[in-house]
């Protein structure tokens, strides 16, 4: 999951797997697959380096996993897809269903 921040001032994180697209019009709007929609206040590319760093991330820690290491991978501050008070935790996979077109 990746730390945003609605116009409002609040905070939510979104899961950058479930992005469909993100647009500068001029805010940031975010669409995610269902359609739903947010605004946030994060420019467009800080969006896109925090799904990027995020995806590396996940990445790491699956090659960490699989040599047998333990433990959470550390990346420098500037690359962390979160703010530096959140700390992330993992959570189960959920599987994705295809959308049925009519």
């Amino acid at each position: 999951m990746i730390i945003l921040t609605r116009l409002a001032g609040s905070r939510f994180a979104v899961n950058p797997d479930l992005l469909e697209r993100v647009e500068s019009t001029p805010d940031t709007v975010l669409t995610l697959l269902d359609g739903t929609k947010y605004v946030v206040s994060e420019p467009l590319d800080e969006v896109v380096r925090r799904v990027a760093d995020y995806r590396a991330t996940v990445i790491a820690t699956a090659r960490r996993l699989a040599e047998g290491e333990s433990g959470p991978v550390a990346l420098p501050a500037a690359q962390e897809p979160w703010p530096a008070d959140v700390t992330p935790e993992l959570a189960p996979a959920v599987p994705l269903r295809r959308r049925r077109r009519s």
